[in-house]
């Protein structure tokens, strides 16, 4: 038998005694094998995804963005998506752009071909805010066409609306993690957020109207003294943050969960009344991240998923008929993290 066809057998076995868990989630799919691969987002077409690798057998150092042909990885498990990224310095947040010709990231390349360092590991699990991302839009060929930020500080994070004509963002340019909106050419940017604290990872909601992002608010006196001090550091420590809605000028601020740990990586559900986000606040220990969906009111928390440490990243493709999410089930008691995707069942 064909290897390839053997190997998605055992895959397909595994994962379907996975979905016994997840009743929302049908014919679970891995479309990649190694490394960490996270954050991929749709194209507008429901064809292709754009995402972040590291993969070392695919000769990277730090994360690189890729696309993904879904059709292709699916029915192979060797396939190798096309490079986007200039394959130097690190890169995070890409996401196609209307026409799904070309797609937007950021990146530290222009100020080295080097990775920049990862953040320092102790007692506190750290992010690193690299004032030398930019965002950037390459075609599908991985040609720069364009730069749409070039201020000193932290830009990235970049999502595109669904109707094609706004980019939402997050930038330390004004001193904080702040989330700003811009044109889909990159002019008129504008801050619309405004709180102490990491506002971060937005999403537009399906009617381009609204945003759904994570944030952290510092109250007290030494958790606002260690939030400036690890952001003077280039650092944010994202272990308490929870998800807010605003409209796209800012306004209508609401926080929609108040579960503790961390409450990140949020998407609006197709029906614009839910919002499915990944959290930690269910276990005793920092590291067991699992998917929800709570409503727009705060109400009507519902586990999604159940299987492995870490599912996250989680968007509904632009029909509403399929759903991406990373995860590190199936690793093999690895530390890779892979992309799987699932038709979602109301």
């Amino acid at each position: 038998m064909n290897i390839k066809i053997t190997l998605l057998l055992i895959f397909s076995s595994q994962l379907l005694f996975a979905q016994t868990k997840e009743k929302h989630l049908k014919n679970l799919t891995q479309l990649t094998f190694g490394g960490d691969n996270a954050e991929a987002y749709w194209s507008f077409d429901n064809k292709q995804l754009s995402f972040q690798s590291n993969n070392k057998a695919w000769g990277l150092q730090c994360d690189q963005i890729f696309n993904l042909d879904i059709k292709k990885a699916v029915k192979d498990t060797t396939y190798k998506p096309t490079l986007i990224s200039t394959g130097t310095g690190r890169t995070t947040c890409s996401y196609f752009m209307p026409g799904n010709k070309s797609i937007i990231f950021a990146s530290t390349h222009l100020a080295g071909k080097e990775c920049p360092p990862d953040p320092p590991k102790g007692e506190r699990y750290l992010w690193a805010i690299y004032e030398s991302f930019d965002i950037f839009v390459s075609n599908l060929k991985g040609e720069i066409i364009s730069q749409l930020t070039n201020t000193p500080g932290y830009d990235a994070e970049a999502t595109v609306s669904p109707k094609g004509d706004k980019i939402v963002f997050t930038s330390t340019r004004s001193g904080d993690l702040e989330l700003w909106i811009m044109d889909i050419d990159g002019k008129n940017q504008k801050q619309i957020t405004f709180g102490l604290g990491y506002d971060g990872g937005a999403f537009f909601s399906p009617d381009g109207k609204q945003l759904v992002f994570r944030a952290s608010r510092p109250q007290t006196e030494a958790e606002i003294k260690e939030y400036k001090d690890y952001l003077a550091k280039g650092l944010v420590a994202p272990t308490n943050m929870e998800i807010y809605t605003c409209n796209i000028d800012g306004s209508q601020m609401k926080q929609i969960t108040h579960l503790g740990k961390a409450n990140w990586a949020p998407f609006f559900h197709p029906g614009g009344k839910k919002i499915i986000f990944s959290s930690n606040h269910h276990s005793p220990r920092g590291y067991d991240f699992q998917l929800y969906m709570i409503d727009t009111e705060g109400n009507n928390l519902e586990k999604i998923t159940g299987e492995s440490l870490f599912n996250a990243f989680p968007m509904f493709s632009p029909d509403g008929k399929k759903i991406v999410f990373s995860s590190n089930r199936n690793n093999h008691g690895t530390r890779d993290t892979n992309l799987f995707i699932a038709d979602w069942e109301e």
